[in-house]
């Protein structure tokens, strides 16, 4: 029941870090869950997914509208009807514990679907075919 209050408590913070948020109403739906390889921790439910990438190779130049004291370069979203997006945040969505998203598993509310593969995750909507894959040496956004 800890973890569960410790993941409905980041969610408040990725709604302003973020500039996505997830309704009150739909905290039933909410899910987390970690890549097998414990690098990647990623938050869905049917009006968004968002996942952080702990460890990663690749560097992106930070634009302006990211103060240096939030992170960049290691959270894509996807909101539904919406282009994937990397956004800068103050957050984590980093929870210990998480379930573990296997390989060839996904998970999915609504329109989106994430889905754990070697290269990493990837989260579509299925309504857009909006995408981004996360993984630890590049990403995609389509």
């Amino acid at each position: 029941m800890v973890m569960k209050v410790s993941a409905l408590a980041l969610i408040g913070t990725t709604t302003v870090a973020a500039g996505f948020g997830f309704p009150a109403t739909a905290h039933a739906d909410i899910e987390n869950f970690q890549s097998p390889s414990g690098n990647i921790f990623c938050i869905l439910d049917s009006n968004g997914a968002a996942c952080d990438v702990r460890d990663h190779a690749y560097q992106l130049p930070r634009p302006p509208e990211c103060a240096q004291m939030l992170a960049w370069g290691d959270r894509f979203t996807l909101d539904v009807g919406k282009p994937a997006a990397i956004t800068c945040h103050g957050d984590t969505l980093q929870v210990p514990g998480e379930p573990t998203l296997n390989y060839g598993q996904t998970q999915s509310a609504g329109t989106l679907s994430c889905q754990s593969q070697p290269s990493g995750i990837k989260c579509t909507d299925s309504k857009t075919g909006h995408y981004f894959r996360a993984a630890r040496d590049s990403y995609d956004l389509g």
